[in-house]
C-alpha cells in the first residue's frame, strides 16, 4: 500500500452504481415518460435479454447503526401481507404496459431483511411476480439474509422457487464491533445457515464484510477473515464503510474518533485482500472477491460483469425494474426511484399511482460517459475507437487524468484507457475524472463517502 497515494486520493466521491449519480439527476421523467422508456427498452430487449427485478423488502427487527439502507424497524409481522399486496399491485401497473409476457432473467430480494418474511409470504410474493411471466432458462434469483433471521425452511422454500444465490450480511465477527454497530451474530449461527444453504443446493453463498467500521483494528480484521476462510463462501463483498451520519442518524451512535481513517483504514482492506487471495479468492471489480468456480468470476473473466443499483451482477439486462419503497429502476436510457417514505409508497400504489418520485432521463453525453464509467468499474479498462463512444466530455475527462497517469494508476493508449494493478484501489477517483456533471457542479457540502 502506498501511503502517499492513499493520502493524496482519499477524497469524497461516488461509488458509481449509476451514472449520472443520484445527486446529479436533473431531468426527472413523468410517469408517462417513464412508462415510455420502460416500454421502449422492453420491446428492444425482452426476447433476447429478459428483464431484471429488484424488490425492496424494508423490514428489520432491529436497527444496524452502520446501515445506509431504507429500512422500517418493527417486530410486528402483521405488516408482511399488506406490503406484499402493495408490491404486487405495483407490478401489475408495469404488466399492463408490456406488449407481451416479461422474461424474468434476474430477481434480487434486498432490504431491510428479506428473511423477516415467513415462508408462506415469500412464496406469495414470488408466485405473484411469476404468474404472468416467463422465467429465462439461465435466470439468476438471489436474496439477502440476516444469519439470525434466516431459517432452513426459508432457504428451502426460496430454493424451491428457483433461488440459487444467497448473501449473508456478516460485516465483522468481533463482539465489540458487533455491539457498537448493533449487528450481532455468532460464528456458529453463520456456520449453521451457510452449511444449510449448501446442503439444500445453493450454488453461490456470499458474505458481506465491511472494513472501516467503528472499533475495527488490524487484529479484528485478521480474526474476521480467518473465520471467513474457514467457512469458505463462494463470493465475498468486502465493502468500505460509508460514514454519512447527515443522511443516516443511526450512525451517530459512534463518532469519527471511533473510526479507522485514511491509510489505517486502507491497511485493513489490504490485509484482508492478501489473506483472501492466499486462500484462493480472486479480486473482482471494486471490493469484491470470488472463488474461481463461481459465476461472478466467470462473468469477470469473460468481460460480462455488470454493475447497477444492486452492485455487481452476472446478468446484464438493460431493463431493471425496482419494486417496493425507495427502489430504483433503470431502463438504460433513464432512471426512476420510488418514494422513500413507507406510508407514501403504500398510499400512492393503493390509489393507483405509480409511486416514482424522482429520476433522470439520460442525455447522449450521459450515455457515452455511463458506458466508460461502467467499463472501468467492471473491467478496469475502456475504449472509444467508435464515434458513438466519443464525446467532448470524454476528452475533457481524459485531460484530467494526467496526474494519475504520472502516479502510474493507469495507462493511456490510443483510444483506450487501462487501469494498472496499483490503480485498482483508486478506480472511483479515476471515474470521477470522467464525471462531467461532478466537475461542472462541485457539491457545496459533503454528499459522498470517502473513496479510501
Amino acid at each position: 500500500m502506498d501511503i502517499q497515494l492513499t493520502r493524496k486520493y482519499n477524497v469524497a466521491g461516488p461509488r458509481y452504481t449509476s451514472y449520472p449519480t443520484v445527486p446529479y439527476w436533473d431531468n426527472s421523467p413523468s410517469v408517462e415518460d417513464w412508462y415510455k422508456l420502460v416500454k421502449d427498452t422492453f420491446l428492444a430487449t425482452n426476447d433476447k435479454e429478459g428483464i431484471s427485478l429488484y424488490i425492496h423488502l424494508p423490514f428489520c427487527e432491529s436497527l444496524c447503526t452502520y446501515c445506509g439502507c431504507n429500512t422500517r424497524i418493527t417486530v410486528n409481522h402483521a405488516v408482511e401481507v399488506p406490503y406484499i399486496d402493495t408490491v404486487l399491485k405495483e407490478w401489475e401497473m408495469y404488466l399492463k404496459q408490456f406488449p407481451g409476457k416479461p422474461r424474468i432473467k434476474e430477481i434480487h430480494l434486498g432490504g431491510g431483511t428479506p428473511t423477516f418474511f415467513s415462508c408462506e409470504n415469500l412464496e406469495k410474493l414470488i408466485l405473484g411476480i411469476l404468474k404472468d411471466s416467463e422465467i429465462a432458462p439461465d435466470h439468476e434469483f438471489g436474496f439477502e439474509g440476516h444469519p439470525n433471521y434466516t431459517h432452513v425452511e426459508q432457504l428451502q422454500k426460496l430454493y424451491d422457487l428457483g433461488f440459487r444465490r444467497v448473501s449473508f450480511g456478516i460485516q465483522d465477527f468481533d463482539q465489540k464491533v458487533q455491539y457498537i454497530i448493533h449487528r450481532t451474530q455468532t460464528f456458529e449461527q453463520v456456520k449453521i445457515v451457510t452449511e444449510a444453504a449448501r446442503r439444500i443446493g445453493y450454488e453461490s453463498v456470499n458474505y458481506d464484510l465491511i472494513y472501516g467500521l467503528p472499533l475495527q483494528t488490524m487484529t479484528t480484521i485478521i480474526d474476521t477473515i480467518e473465520k471467513v476462510r474457514e467457512l469458505k463462501p463462494d463470493r465475498i463483498a468486502f465493502y468500505s464503510y460509508a460514514h454519512v451520519p447527515w443522511l443516516k442518524p443511526g450512525q451517530r451512535r459512534f463518532t469519527e474518533d471511533d473510526l479507522p481513517k485514511g491509510e489505517e483504514k486502507r491497511a485493513l482492506y489490504e490485509k484482508g485482500r492478501l489473506m483472501l487471495e492466499d486462500s484462493g479468492y480472486l479480486e473482482i471489480g471494486m471490493d469484491h472477491f470470488s472463488l474461481p468456480g463461481d459465476s461472478l468470476y466467470k462473468a469477470y473473466s469473460e468481460k460480462k460483469l455488470h454493475r447497477n443499483f444492486m452492485g455487481y451482477t452476472t446478468t446484464n439486462t438493460r431493463l431493471l425494474l425496482g419494486l417496493g419503497v425507495s427502489s430504483i429502476g433503470d431502463s438504460w436510457t433513464g432512471f426512476a426511484q420510488n418514494v422513500k417514505v413507507f406510508e407514501d409508497y403504500v398510499q400512492m400504489v393503493n390509489d393507483g399511482q405509480l409511486p416514482i418520485v424522482r429520476g433522470h432521463i439520460l442525455s447522449d453525453e450521459d450515455l457515452v460517459l455511463r458506458r466508460h464509467i461502467l467499463n472501468l468499474m467492471c473491467h478496469f479498462e475502456t475504449s472509444w475507437e467508435n464515434v458513438v463512444d466519443q464525446s467532448e466530455a470524454l476528452y475533457a475527462g481524459l485531460d484530467r487524468l494526467s496526474e494519475m497517469i504520472k502516479d502510474e494508476l493507469l495507462l493511456l493508449h490510443p483510444f483506450r484507457l487501462e487501469v494498472t494493478e496499483k490503480g485498482r484501489a483508486f478506480v472511483r477517483n479515476i471515474c470521477m475524472a470522467l464525471d462531467a456533471r461532478l466537475w461542472r457542479k462541485q457539491p457545496e457540502s459533503q454528499i459522498f463517502s470517502q473513496t479510501v
